[in-house]
């Protein structure tokens, strides 16, 4: 029976992962194509005055809003129920104190410094973001690479650690061995000329490095068992990898393309010191309009604008504006009561969110200091999915060191399992795999401090996860008004739980909104 494209993704999804089902709907064309960047909404000063505009969420989104609003000359005014800006743009650092749902308190005890801090939200920018890459540009952040692939990085599946670069390229060795096997018996000779498979073949020995028999028997450039040295040390090529060790690890999936997805590339960028660094200079911007531990109660028409109902320092208060700007997540939006249509709480409650745990450790740079590793991701069949290496403070003693980034990347309930675990399940698993990548290195790693969104307060998960059928229905309809209470955030967008949805989400509330109070 033939195999229908949803069965077809169900079983993507099943073997690879979230990130694997969305680089295949990529590459299926089932994703939006991406519109050029239209920059920012540019508003001419002065044209907001004598308007109102209550923004509901001190994150990317909210701030972004306020910001080029307040350059407009609206009078804005944000609410946002924790006590410090982003949401859950959120880098931790010495002192700082993480609440999760239903568990313990947690408070970070690490040496502070400069490079000593937890990216527990966002932790790289792509090349191709260019609304947030152009406010780090405007308010003078500082950006570094974040190396998001390294051939260094381990990979550990069922029990067998490789680096990257093995896995990589032995894949690639033995895949080319067997095509060049298929066309050497012909089995391409009606879509080839004999020029052609000529060419094929050449190329085949060079990207596969295949030998003079066009057998595949390892290669330099997947990795050495002895480095070259001085004198009489002469590099030695490792055993390859064959298919059947391949297959019984299960190398393939997200790991070895991951660098190939649209939003992810080899290298990337981040803020010198912490990716909050963003959400701080927006807040600085526009400070005055923000007001912290705002608890959001009720949304309410009146009259022809809004009234907020909102709790602050243990007091009910209400703010009356002309329109409101929803840019919490749907999740804690949709617990709210509000005046809306029963088609906008149904779109609300529509899109899953999700799940995501980090966990990151304070430790000696040994990657670095002893196996010459800079950055990169190890990849992982067990629960933690992902161990990531830090690209910023190359070179100290110590560092932070992220043991552990379930999102089911590795298949599908891995990212509930992890963050079903217990903070100590959570560090023993971290440390284990951490152990199978550098042996011996595992009992210094200290201080483990971990946060799961989906157990994080007015969060909700990581970032909204729409299907296609609400992309066509519930979502559209949130894009447009309520009445005087708009949308924005990353869920308002094609780049869920990525910070330049939200910029762009903003982006076009702000040009609605605008258009709209110019024709009033």
């Amino acid at each position: 029976m033939p195999l229908s494209r949803r069965h077809f993704l169900e079983a993507v999804g099943r073997a690879g992962g979230y990130a694997a089902l969305f680089a295949t709907m990529q590459g299926m064309g089932l994703m939006a194509p991406a519109r050029a960047y239209a920059g920012t909404p540019n508003l001419p000063a002065g044209s907001g005055a004598g308007v109102k505009v209550a923004i509901l969420g001190g994150g990317i989104a909210g701030l972004v809003c306020a910001y080029e609003l307040g350059k407009a000359g609206y009078e804005v005014v944000v609410l946002e129920a924790l006590d410090r800006p982003g949401g859950r743009s959120w880098t931790l650092r010495s002192g700082d104190r993480v609440r999760q749902i239903g568990r313990p308190d947690q408070v970070v005890d690490w040496e502070a410094g400069p490079q000593r801090y937890f990216n527990a939200g966002p932790g790289r920018i792509p090349q191709s973001h260019r609304a947030i890459l152009g406010y780090c540009r405007e308010f003078g952040l500082p950006l570094e690479v974040m190396v998001n692939t390294n051939r260094a990085a381990k990979l550990d599946f069922n029990g067998r650690v490789v680096a990257n670069r093995q896995a990589v390229n032995d894949t690639r060795g033995v895949f080319t061995e067997l095509l060049g096997k298929a066309i050497d018996k012909g089995a391409l000779d009606q879509e080839l000329t004999g020029l052609d498979k000529e060419r094929l073949l050449a190329f085949l020995g060079e990207y596969g490095a295949l030998d003079a028999r066009r057998l595949y028997a390892g290669a330099d450039r997947a990795g050495l068992v002895a480095e070259p040295g001085g004198f009489l040390q002469a590099p030695v090529k490792g055993a390859p990898l064959r298919l059947s060790d391949m297959m019984q690890a299960g190398f393939w999936g997200v790991s070895l393309v991951f660098d190939e997805m649209l939003e992810m590339q080899a290298t990337m960028l981040q803020p010198v010191g912490g990716m909050d660094r963003i959400a701080h200079a927006l807040h600085a911007r526009v400070k005055p309009a923000v007001r912290f531990g705002a608890v959001i109660d009720q949304i309410r028409r009146r009259d022809a604008g809004v009234r907020i109902v909102f709790t602050q320092g243990g007091r009910e208060q209400a703010l009356d504006a002309d329109y409101a700007i929803c840019t919490l997540p749907l999740k804690a939006l949709g617990k709210i009561p509000a005046d809306v249509s029963d088609a906008t709480r149904a779109a609300i409650a529509a899109p899953s969110y999700v799940q995501a745990t980090k966990l990151a450790w304070e430790t000696r740079r040994f990657w670095e200091q002893d196996d010459a590793q800079y950055g990169g991701l190890g990849w992982t069949d067990q629960p933690n999915q992902t161990v990531w290496y830090p690209s910023g403070g190359l070179g100290e003693d110590r560092g932070v060191l992220v043991g552990a980034y379930a999102l089911d990347f590795i298949g599908e309930d891995g990212a509930s399992q992890f963050a079903g675990m217990s903070a100590a399940k959570r560090a023993e698993v971290s440390r284990r795999v951490i152990e199978r990548f550098h042996p011996g290195r595992g009992v210094e790693l200290a201080k483990p401090i971990t946060v799961s969104w989906g157990q994080t307060e007015y969060a909700g998960g990581v970032g909204a996860n729409w299907t296609q059928a609400q992309r066509q229905a519930e979502y559209v309809h949130l894009c447009k008004p309520d009445g005087p209470v708009y949308f924005a955030g990353e869920h308002m967008s094609y780049l869920n739980g990525w910070q330049e949805g939200s910029v762009l989400s903003a982006h076009d509330v702000v040009r609605q909104l605008h258009v709209r109070t110019r024709k009033a």
